[in-house]
């Protein structure tokens, strides 16, 4: 399996088109990995650079290893065949399991990151944060607050400076 760099705002229709049924944001940080189901980011231009911003709620696993090390990479499963390692891995924690093993994931080590990618998926970013803040109720839309943190667990918001942009050739 080769990589071919990419632009990443060329492929941003496919990018937003699959983020939208979930994509794979994994983390690693002391000899331990985990990738999670995130279905809501932002592909970006700040502070002259291509961006990507992922959201991770304080409860989550992947928050204490992204804390640790502020690396991330997000695999996109532009190709079938991962609809139920999504699934897993967007309803189990990887606390309590080792969520590639149990999907049947296999990773491949980041070219510009110390995070892998996800084999077979075809679409990777690899990123490296540049800001990251906490939402704040006092700051944030009623409506959509009721809706989507009545229990207050909030989203961190961590904007990656997108360092390799690359879909998979056979």
């Amino acid at each position: 399996m080769t990589m071919k760099k990419i632009n990443a705002f060329e492929q941003g229709e496919a990018i937003l088109k699959t983020l939208s049924k979930g994509a794979f944001l994994t983390t690693a940080a002391d000899g331990k990995q985990n990738t999670m189901t995130i279905g809501w980011g932002s592909l970006g231009f700040k502070w002259g650079q291509p961006t990507f911003t992922v959201m991770v709620r304080q409860s989550r696993y992947t928050k204490e290893l992204i804390d640790a090390n502020p690396e991330f990479t997000v695999s996109f499963p532009v190709k079938e065949g991962f609809a139920q390692a999504l699934g897993l891995c967007g309803s189990k924690s990887g606390r309590d399991l080792d969520k590639f093993a149990a999907a049947g994931l296999t990773t491949v080590a980041g070219e510009t990151v110390s995070v892998p990618v996800i084999k077979g998926c075809g679409l990777h970013l690899e990123c490296k944060i540049v800001e990251q803040y906490t939402m704040a109720e006092d700051k944030f839309d009623k409506e959509l607050c009721d809706k989507w943190y009545a229990n207050k667990d909030w989203h961190t918001c961590y904007t990656g400076v997108i360092t390799a942009a690359y879909v998979e050739e056979a």
